[in-house]
């Protein structure tokens, strides 16, 4: 593991050298106070998902801005998708000493579903190490995009990243382990899962 947080270290080095400020963030209660009275800002609140149905949090006293609720992992050659389901507990521990088998040359992809709360969250992505007997083999950093609180009518964000080939061949077989992690453009980081698949024979 040491290995890996060296290379988020070195990855959170450059986002850090890269110049970009945020500029000062408001919660939606801060938002729901702004000029209150003005219906022109009241309309222009509203489109950004900061209406009067913006969602309550997952529990009182929640302080995620990001909750990641399931990743799918689709792979064409699967009839239904594998799904890990990240509000629970225990299957975020029991995901990084397993793996999930895909055939060599497979087109598979990830879906992420996800909620936001207490506040805009710009710059979303997605980044993952990916690793093969311990030998950094791959990088994916994927932007999500930005945004608004969740609400009654929008409760969660779903968002499908781009399309992979699984390798193939004798020395491409094996045991893969990854770690991901969900950060923004506060260099915040919302989850870190440590998972994996193995690639086998068709």
């Amino acid at each position: 593991m040491a290995t890996e947080n060296t290379d988020f270290k070195q990855f959170e080095d450059e986002q850090n050298n890269d110049g970009y400020k945020v500029g000062e963030k408001k919660t939606v209660d801060e938002y729901k106070k702004l000029d209150a009275e003005d219906a022109a800002l009241a309309k222009w609140k509203e489109s950004l998902g900061l209406g009067s149905d913006v969602l309550p949090l997952e529990f009182p006293g929640d302080k995620r801005k990001v909750v990641i609720q399931k990743i799918q992992l689709l792979v064409n050659t699967e009839s239904k998708p594998i799904s890990f389901d990240l509000t629970n507990e225990q299957t975020i521990k029991e995901l990084a000493s397993k793996r999930y088998k895909i055939k060599e040359n497979s087109i598979y992809k990830l879906r992420i579903t996800f909620k936001v709360q207490h506040e805009i969250i710009t710059g979303l992505r997605y980044v993952q190490y990916i690793k093969k007997a311990g030998i950094a083999v791959d990088k994916i950093d994927d932007h999500l995009g930005s945004y608004a609180p969740s609400t009654k009518t929008k409760p969660y964000y779903e968002v499908e990243l781009p399309e992979s080939e699984a390798p193939s061949g004798l020395l491409a077989r094996g045991k893969y382990s990854a770690v991901s992690k969900f950060i923004d453009d506060d260099k915040t980081t919302h989850l870190t899962l440590n998972w994996g698949v193995e690639i086998v024979k068709k």
